[in-house]
């Protein structure tokens, strides 16, 4: 049994499940890995249920009947997690934009040095992009500003989603009035367990840009996380 679980949500990620389950099994810790699959049409579940079959009792896998969001994806993850024995619970992408490596930093953040939440951040030292446009790194930079400035948050990258929460930080949140299923998601979890008073850190690492399969990135999504963070904040201050 181990102590710390990732979940991967995963959407027509054929080309990447494979590799990234190997390589966090690959890692001198052990760790459990939860995929959870919103009925991808091109059997990324499929091929998550024969690898289970090579790692028993350390990959599991979550079926969903459809595309449902990421933020509905990682409550289902974080549901399932919570009604196990995990102390510490991953959010990581599947395309390798983060890096299964830096999991022992994120891990060791919360385990040894006190953490409650370890954010896998882009933007604590510089800009640590790899590989994205200039204007997707203005964007995304320029929103983790914004989100800084409403939210009054001491973090720097508030949308990333390479996070370790300690299990007691998911069972403080009311997982079933988050509202937010896209990038808003990451920023809504964050603010409310910083409200809570939840210690937050931000671990340095490199993010690459994916080199197979395609972004879930849209205008609606962008949109929600733009005029989501003031909801956040006016709801914050009337609930004070």
């Amino acid at each position: 049994m181990s102590d710390a679980v990732v979940i991967i949500p995963t959407y027509k990620e054929i080309e990447n499940i494979e590799a990234i389950i190997k390589a966090v099994f690959s890692q001198h810790k052990v760790f459990h890995i939860l995929v959870v699959d919103d009925n991808s049409p091109d059997g990324t579940a499929a091929k998550v249920n024969t690898l289970i079959k090579s790692y028993p009792e350390r990959l599991f896998l979550v079926n969903r009947a459809k595309k449902s969001g990421l933020g509905t994806a990682y409550i289902a993850g974080f549901n399932w997690c919570l009604s196990k024995d995990y102390k510490f619970i991953f959010e990581m992408d599947a395309d390798f934009s983060h890096n299964p490596d830096d999991l022992i930093k994120l891990y060791n953040a919360c385990a040894i040095d006190g953490a409650d939440i370890s954010v896998g951040s882009r933007y604590v030292k510089g800009i640590t992009v790899v590989n994205w446009p200039l204007s997707r790194i203005l964007l995304s930079y320029g929103a983790s500003m914004y989100v800084r400035l409403i939210t009054r948050m001491p973090i720097k990258d508030a949308t990333a989603g390479f996070v370790c929460y300690k299990r007691q930080v998911l069972e403080a949140v009311n997982l079933s009035k988050i509202r937010f299923v896209g990038y808003a998601f990451q920023i809504e979890m964050k603010f409310k367990a910083h409200n809570k008073g939840f210690k937050i850190v931000e671990i340095p690492v490199i993010f690459r840009d994916r080199t197979k399969g395609k972004s879930k990135m849209s205008g609606s999504i962008i949109s929600e996380a733009i005029f989501g963070v003031i909801s956040l904040k006016l709801k914050s201050l009337f609930s004070n």
